[in-house]
């Protein structure tokens, strides 16, 4: 979990948890932790927020599934739609694997093409992935963009031209995308009449409810939403576009439990208390403490620190070692904080400033100890 050890590569650091409440788990021992893992970023209330607990265990008496897609589905979307306007249509799903793979079959179903060029992480399914067991002509139909390359980016996708069905990004990736980049994917894959797909797993619910789109102003045809939008509960989503999403009829994208009751509340609630606190500025404003504290200590330790990657909602150390990161995982789990080593880190609206600086000087005092 802490940067994908091998079993007992990170000892000290707890393998297991028994229960999490706001920004902090407890390990089989009983011992506490200030976490900024936030389940992969899929939490953004904090774990086990009372509004949202209570709305499940409604719908949990409700009838999680039945017969018929339940009235929450409906509401969820009208939800959606009005703080996201350019998702006109969506379509719920389990995970955000899932939700990317639709997006991209939607696409290829609108312009009767199939090739596809990416930028980030999209999920572990065949057709964005290079690892073993997933055959050539899968991997064939799939290369990689460069992120904030606007000048090679321009030259790929003109390049693929009228074979090119999707170009599907997510739009922050260690940094912030420049208004040129995102500009050139919106222009060019018009060009061509491409679909553009944002991949806003991580960022919707975070850097703004409508994610990078919003922040920065540039619009997809295609937005996939995950992790954040149930905090916690398994829910993804692909929308945008009605003609695009009308696609759905013309092809197969189903999933047994993608409209249970339960992770459709929890979402539809968890919207209500994101617009009721302000969610958004929150951990922006908690996120940048952090964020300043993270450049600090690369300041002060660049023999050991030697960079900080990520924003304020999502960010992370660049150690000089693999045996570093693992040291210093150790060392803040000895002091009662989860912090990713290779990956982000995020924080919630259980986090506040407080919590922050108490973890910033169990990690001084990690790195000091190793210096």
């Amino acid at each position: 979990m802490f940067g994908g050890a091998e079993p007992g590569e990170d000892a000290g650091v707890p393998e297991r948890m028994v229960r999490a409440s706001g920004c902090r788990v407890w390990d089989a021992r009983g011992r506490e932790y200030v976490d900024y893992v936030m389940a992969l970023g899929a939490v953004a209330l904090g774990y086990g927020y009372p509004d949202v607990n209570r709305a499940a265990e409604q719908a949990i008496a409700a009838g999680v599934v039945g017969p018929l897609p339940p009235v929450l589905e409906e509401e969820l979307a009208e939800a959606l739609s009005r703080r996201i306007p350019w998702i006109e249509r969506v379509r719920f799903l389990k995970t955000g694997a899932e939700a990317v793979a639709a997006a991209v079959r939607l696409a290829r179903v609108a312009t009767g093409r199939e090739q596809v060029l990416g930028c980030g992480y999209h999920g572990w399914l065949d057709w964005c992935q290079g690892a073993d067991g997933v055959p050539a002509s899968t991997r064939a139909l799939y290369a990689e963009l460069p992120f904030n390359d606007a000048d090679a980016t321009r030259r790929l996708i003109r390049e693929a031209g009228d074979r090119l069905a999707v170009v599907v990004v997510e739009p922050v990736v260690v940094v912030e995308p420049t208004r040129e980049w995102l500009e050139v994917l919106r222009v060019e894959t018009q060009r061509v009449g491409a679909v553009l797909v944002f991949d806003e797993i991580k960022t919707a619910f975070r850097l703004a409810i409508g994610g990078a789109a919003e922040r920065f102003g540039v619009r997809p045809d295609l937005m996939v939403l995950g992790k954040a939008l149930a905090n916690g509960f398994p829910l993804a989503a692909v929308g945008g576009r009605t003609d695009l999403m009308a696609g759905v009829s013309r092809t197969w994208i189903s999933s047994t439990l993608a409209t249970e009751g339960v992770a459709l509340a929890a979402a539809k609630t968890t919207l209500e208390v994101m617009d009721r606190e302000s969610v958004c500025v929150h951990l922006h404003r908690v996120g940048t403490h952090l964020l300043h504290g993270l450049h600090r200590l690369h300041r002060e330790h660049g023999d050991l620190v030697t960079g900080v990657g990520g924003i304020a909602e999502m960010c992370f150390l660049h150690f000089a070692a693999e045996h570093i990161s693992r040291d210093v995982a150790r060392g803040c789990a000895a002091r009662g904080v989860l912090f990713k080593r290779t990956a982000y880190n995020f924080v919630s609206l259980a986090h506040d400033e407080g919590t922050v600086d108490g973890t910033l000087e169990g990690l001084e005092d990690v790195l000091a100890a190793m210096g």
